[in-house]
């Protein structure tokens, strides 16, 4: 009998009403990412467990922040039977970005939407017309989850100037 499960994936989520999400493969590549801004926490709560189906062969959902709205995720997730990571900003700052690229928040955001940029060319993912900032961090977010989980044993020379 062959193995008919779909290849295992990751969504990254940068939290907020306003919401950033990657989503990314096995082999490490970044498949697709967005922002959402789903106005209220009333709306996010009824639509988080839909976004959570719609992605094939999800298994990890890495969220940045917490809070009540990383309650309302970490509910979502646990209900589908999904591998929940929580982490703070300075976690995957701290691995993917040099020192001097986040002396300030500011700063920070530029440079995690220039590494963006980078991993949705090297991924071949859609290039953007506009790239929010918090979908940016969330393929920073994700980046950070696939060397967490073993998936890239490094970040791709392509990525990392």
């Amino acid at each position: 009998m062959t193995d008919l499960a779909p290849p295992a994936t990751l969504l990254a989520v940068d939290l907020g009403v306003r919401t950033g999400f990657a989503i990314y493969g096995a082999d490490g590549r970044l498949i697709a990412y967005r922002s959402q801004n789903f106005g209220a926490a009333s709306r996010l709560r009824k639509a988080a467990g839909s976004v959570l189906r719609e992605i094939t062969g999800l298994q990890h959902v890495v969220l940045e922040g917490g809070g009540p709205i990383a309650d309302i995720w970490t509910r979502a997730a646990t209900n589908a039977d999904l591998n929940v990571i929580q982490i703070g900003a300075e976690r995957w700052r701290e691995r993917l970005l040099y020192a001097r690229e986040q002396r300030h928040g500011e700063q920070a955001k530029a440079a995690a939407d220039e590494l963006a940029r980078r991993v949705i060319e090297w991924s071949a993912a859609p290039r953007p017309t506009s790239l929010r900032h918090d979908a940016a961090e969330a393929i920073m977010i994700g980046l950070w989850a696939v060397l967490h989980l073993g998936w890239l044993d490094h970040v791709p020379p392509e990525v990392r100037r």
